[in-house]
């Protein structure tokens, strides 16, 4: 009788199915592009094969200037150092990761850019789940923070009522700029060492993060119905390219997936996919007293309640 697959196996199982359902997604909603595929493979810290992954990019479409859905199933040997950052002793010990990742650039700045991730690792012997999603807009619509928030609460409510407060508190803390005193959007979930220390049951978490990437689609594409078609002036694209100066600073700065790939001998394509493709740094640009930029910006300053 064959044995039941792992958690790690099955995690990987999952993700790999979140990525083809969510490329299926923008893939329909574009109606233009087409996602370019890539499968990879990786070299461990010893050059020995250390699995690898599917990156998923479509670019130039209709809606999304650039959105990547990264895939990736990695084992090996983890460095001293960067074992030491994640919990564990100051040296050298085997580890496997799984999860899927994404980032979504539309090409309106009337339309949100967003990012997901949800993943499972193994070091020594520990293991945990991290992950979520959040939401950036450039034109703040209430309307759409709201939707963002309320579809990723029903899946929290189904499990406890607990983990939406404390995973949006996470997840505002997590995704801000110190440097710029700011968050980095309006937030969603985030969560990260789940299982590692707490005692949590994973087994009993993993239905959890399945039901929240089953529900990425359902909790922004209409967002992104409801955006596309509208006019915007060049005025309003270029604030949206100065906005994305902060999605790269963050990213390449505080960001742990970026860190945890480039420490880990990852690949370098794929751990950059979540830049976009055009951004812009202005020296001290301001904007109008009662504008939707000021809006944006002064929500940004402090976290809301959407729900």
């Amino acid at each position: 009788m064959s044995s039941q697959p792992s958690l790690a196996e099955r995690a990987a199982a999952l993700f790999q199915d979140i990525q083809a359902r969510i490329c299926e997604g923008l893939e329909s909603l574009d109606g233009k592009a087409r996602f370019k595929t890539d499968e990879w493979k990786r070299t461990d810290l010893h050059g020995e094969k250390g699995g690898g992954g599917l990156t998923r990019i479509l670019a130039n479409g209709a809606v999304f200037e650039k959105a990547g859905v990264n895939f990736s199933q990695v084992r090996g040997t983890m460095p001293a150092d960067f074992a030491a950052k994640l919990g564990a002793a100051r040296e050298e010990m085997p580890f496997f990761a799984t999860g899927v990742s994404l980032v979504i650039h539309p090409y309106s700045p009337m339309v949100p850019t967003t990012h997901a991730n949800w993943r499972f690792l193994q070091l020594g012997d520990k293991q945990w789940f991290g992950g979520g999603s959040d939401l950036t807009p450039y034109y703040l619509e209430d309307e759409d923070a709201i939707h963002f928030h309320s579809t990723v609460k029903s899946v929290c409510d189904r499990y406890s009522s607990e983990y939406y407060p404390r995973f949006k508190k996470w997840c505002d803390e997590y995704f801000y700029l110190p440097h710029r005193q700011e968050t980095r959007g309006i937030g969603g979930l985030f969560f990260d060492y789940i299982g590692r220390d707490d005692g949590a049951d994973l087994e009993a978490f993993f239905p959890f993060v399945r039901d929240l990437g089953l529900a990425f689609n359902e909790q922004y594409l209409p967002i992104v119905e409801r955006r596309k078609d509208l006019s915007f002036s060049e005025e309003q694209k270029k604030f949206q390219l100065l906005r994305r100066g902060r999605y790269v600073e963050f990213n390449l700065l505080y960001d742990r997936g970026t860190h945890f790939g480039l420490q880990t001998n990852g690949r370098i394509e794929s751990i950059l996919m979540s830049l976009p493709a055009v951004v812009h740094w202005d020296y001290c640009p301001e904007v109008r007293s009662g504008s939707r930029e000021e809006y944006l910006l002064e929500t940004l300053k402090k976290p809301r309640e959407w729900v």
